[in-house]
């Protein structure tokens, strides 16, 4: 007999969410699968994390890990350290803790975060 562990597939749909968590200029459809937590995020023009993350989570920067998907729309990216970088339309990414975001332009940025939906905006 084997020890080894079964698991099934799965199959959601992000239309259908899980959960949406709502906050300014923003908003986050969250389904959790094979125990990982997607999160598809659309952020608005004027959307900034330390205006409108900030003053929920309470800390200095945002600390969440992200690995991202960008699907239409500019984010810019600022590390505690100073180092930038803009993420657009077909770019993947890892963000490490520590860094402030906002969103470029005067269209709406989708994307989707592959590591740091599960507790994102939460204490």
């Amino acid at each position: 007999m084997s020890s080894q562990k079964t698991s099934r597939m799965e199959k959601k749909n992000i239309n259908t969410p899980d959960e949406t968590r709502k906050f300014d200029k923003g908003k986050v459809d969250i389904s959790n699968v094979g125990g990982a937590s997607i999160g598809r995020f659309k952020l608005d023009p004027g959307w900034k994390w330390s205006t409108s993350v900030k003053p929920l989570v309470k800390t200095d920067s945002c600390q969440q890990v992200h690995t991202v998907y960008v699907i239409s729309g500019i984010m810019r990216v600022k590390m505690d350290d100073g180092a930038e970088q803009e993420f657009g339309p077909g770019d993947t990414g890892f963000i490490p803790a520590g860094h402030d975001a906002w969103v470029v332009g005067n269209e709406s940025m989708t994307g989707v975060d592959f590591t740091g939906a599960k507790t994102y905006t939460q204490k």
